[in-house]
């Protein structure tokens, strides 16, 4: 079966792949993760600010200057799935190397002066933090198994940390820098670099553990005990990991969608757009508190089909609010989705290591709920735009957002259950 009761005996095959290793010092494990997970938002935070200096300088239309922010978003769904097959091939600590390395270099090509290097490095940052997406969660699982729900919320946190410090850099760094949008953006590829080293002892650690392995070294069990792993067969013709991908698809497009629009839908209702921008920041921070505390109550919970709906009521007060009373009740509504997004995020990472049974399985599992999820997502600001330029309003926008948070209730109330893939 595809799916088993989490408290049931996991028959297992007698493949089988290392462990935490206890070479690895977890002070170092975790600065690494930290830092990488630090990159996996801030280039894509740090330009939304900039998007208007950007269009001036190319002379982009409105359209072309939104798939700035579009593309990216678009091909972390396209490369999801590749994730597994490098990760099995080249193993994971490789992998993560690799794909913070080409999301500086994306970050580069980005701001060299062409409109197609500027489109083929969205992608080239798009496709890397695909392949960190996929990877971290599976690696969370198996360096940190009894505390993987714990873990994910501190590494979840620390992504919308890394955003929330980059929006609010990007300016103050174009000025300080003096090179314009080219330097303020071109900057985050030191911070690649800096997670690159801070990751490069896992490297070697993994390398001498398989050297050790290879050898027949019995210094070689430092390299970890051996836990078996299942492969998940047929996961894409799986209700549950369905679920799972409709709850992070859907949520994630909600948060989309209000970080391209927010901001327009209050001053257009007559908010000051000085205002407006600090209403939007300020739901950026409470997020963070959201991302950071969901996880920590879903690992304490058998199931979590409450929490999950419990997200979904949120998101569709905020979003009410918005629709009802976006000016007067910009802040409360502010509040409310700040909690629900970051707490859909950190929630929807959980559900892939708490309905796994393998590090291998978050991966394979990550791969398709975050391909699926990536490519939704991608198609909120696109439609929420297009259907305010067609009705001239955010009537329509807002309660087709509406309708999708029950669309996100009823797949978070299946991925609850207390299911392993």
């Amino acid at each position: 079966m595809a799916v088993t009761r989490a408290q049931q005996p996991v028959v297992t095959t007698s493949v089988r792949l290392p462990v935490r290793s206890r070479l690895a010092h977890p002070a170092l494990l975790l600065t690494g993760i930290l830092l990488v997970a630090l990159n996996m938002r801030a280039c894509l935070a740090a330009v939304s600010p900039m998007v208007g200096e950007i269009q001036r300088s190319f002379g982009l239309s409105a359209t072309a200057s939104g798939l700035i922010t579009t593309v990216p978003v678009l091909f972390q769904g396209v490369g999801a799935p590749l994730t597994p097959r490098l990760t099995r091939r080249f193993g994971t600590e490789r992998v993560v190397l690799g794909a913070v390395l080409v999301l500086g270099a994306g970050v580069l090509l980005r701001v060299l002066p062409s409109v197609a290097a500027l489109y083929a490095g969205c992608v080239v940052i798009g496709v890397a933090i695909a392949v960190l997406n996929v990877s971290m969660p599976g690696l969370v699982k198996r360096e940190f198994p009894d505390r993987a729900a714990t873990m994910t919320g501190v590494y979840s946190t620390t992504m919308l940390v890394g955003a929330t410090l980059a929006a609010g850099l990007s300016v103050p760094l174009e000025r300080t820098l003096g090179g314009g949008w080219e330097a303020s953006l071109g900057a985050w590829s030191l911070l690649a670099l800096v997670a690159a080293v801070a990751w490069l002892p896992q490297v070697l650690r993994a390398r001498a553990a398989r050297g050790s392995a290879v050898a027949g070294d019995p210094a070689g069990a430092a390299a970890g005990p051996v836990a078996p792993v299942r492969p998940i067969e047929g996961i894409w013709r799986s209700p549950l990991a369905w679920q799972i991908s409709l709850f992070m698809g859907i949520s994630s497009l909600l948060v989309y969608t209000l970080v391209a629009w927010m901001p327009t839908v209050l001053a257009d209702q007559g908010m000051d757009r000085g205002e407006a921008g600090l209403v939007f920041a300020f739901s950026n921070l409470v997020q963070v508190a959201g991302a950071f505390l969901v996880p920590l109550i879903a690992g304490r919970m058998t199931r979590q089909r409450a929490l999950a709906v419990s997200m979904a009521v949120l998101n569709g007060i905020g979003i009410a609010v918005l629709l009802i009373a976006p000016v007067p009740g910009a802040w409360v509504a502010a509040t409310i989705l700040g909690v629900a997004q970051g707490g859909s995020l950190g929630l929807g990472l959980a559900f892939i290591v708490l309905r796994t049974d393998s590090a291998a399985g978050a991966a394979q599992l990550g791969g398709m709920s975050q391909a699926v999820g990536y490519l939704v997502a991608a198609a909120g600001p696109v439609g929420a735009g297009a259907l305010h330029q067609a009705t001239g309003g955010w009537t329509v926008p807002l309660s087709l957002m509406l309708a999708l948070v029950a669309v996100v209730g009823a797949a978070g109330w299946g991925a609850g259950r207390n299911r392993t893939l």
